[in-house]
């Protein structure tokens, strides 16, 4: 199955790295979101990603034009008539994917391949809001998407072997590293890291240790590169308390059960780096 034009589907910082590296692969791209100040501000994180590339000699600046010149742009969901592979990269609600879902089916070729950049939802489900099951499929990118080489595929019950093969090359193409998963709650990054960090918040409602403590052991005792309540901070808690609650709900089983301490910080609208404040206070 030929790839040629992808549409990526939200312009925030997920949906807009996604874009940058396929379009940096040779991919003609369409950049699709509700608003045109969206879609702004996403081409103006990939010039900034790209000028940044351009400035460490790592880019020329011909073909950091010829990058940004395979980039439309696109307020129309109509645009994915054009598209031989749609991703997904909207807010993590499974309400708001089946429904963009159930509209892509609709507007997109009968060829195309319709991804979802979700981080925990069930592929399976997604799917069933179409009536193209066997040509769905997860494509879990890691964030910031143009530096981590991880994605994470997964099939759900009727993806077929030839669109599993197709995503995998392109994630190849991609410079990324592909690792198949099957559809569970949280895949496997976020199954294994969620409750990691949910631990830490814990560790800190109860007064075993400040942020700061927790951060520092996880750093120098289990080389981290970065604490976990840091890292929770950068990924939004709102975020980490919806992975939180789809691990909970999916497995039933309490040791996935959400901190208190993480869902009194987002009803207060303390969800980290994009709010300025969460466990630590960001400028």
């Amino acid at each position: 199955m030929n790839i040629n034009q992808i549409m990526v589907i939200g312009a925030g910082q997920m949906g807009s790295g996604i874009a940058q590296v396929c379009a940096m692969a040779g991919f003609d791209v369409i950049l699709h979101d509700i608003k045109e100040e969206f879609i702004e501000k996403g081409i103006g994180n990939i010039q900034k990603n790209l000028n940044r590339q351009v400035e460490k000699g790592r880019l020329e600046e011909r073909e950091k034009e010829a990058i940004l010149s395979r980039v439309t742009t696109s307020v129309a969901l109509e645009n994915a008539s054009k598209a031989d592979l749609v991703i997904e990269a909207v807010v993590e609600n499974m309400d708001v994917k089946t429904q963009l879902f159930k509209m892509l089916d609709q507007f997109a070729p009968d060829h195309a391949i319709l991804a979802s950049n979700t981080s925990s939802l069930p592929i399976t489900e997604i799917a069933a809001a179409t009536e193209r099951p066997e040509k769905v499929i997860g494509m879990h990118f890691m964030n910031p998407v143009p530096v981590m080489k991880l994605v994470e595929i997964i099939r759900g019950l009727q993806t077929t072997d030839e669109v599993y093969e197709t995503i995998e090359a392109v994630s190849k193409k991609l410079s990324k590293v592909p690792v198949e998963v099957n559809d569970f709650p949280g895949f496997i990054s976020n199954r294994i890291l969620m409750p990691m960090i949910n631990e830490a918040i814990f560790a800190v409602y109860e007064g075993v240790a400040t942020p700061e403590a927790v951060d520092e052991i996880m750093k120098l005792g289990m080389n981290h590169p970065m604490g976990p309540l840091t890292l929770a901070d950068f990924i939004g808690l709102d975020t980490c308390l919806y992975i939180m609650e789809t691990l909970h709900e999916g497995f039933g089983d309490d040791k996935y059960r959400p901190c208190p301490l993480l869902r009194k910080y987002v009803k207060a609208g303390w969800l980290g780096k994009k709010t300025g404040k969460g466990f630590y206070t960001y400028a």
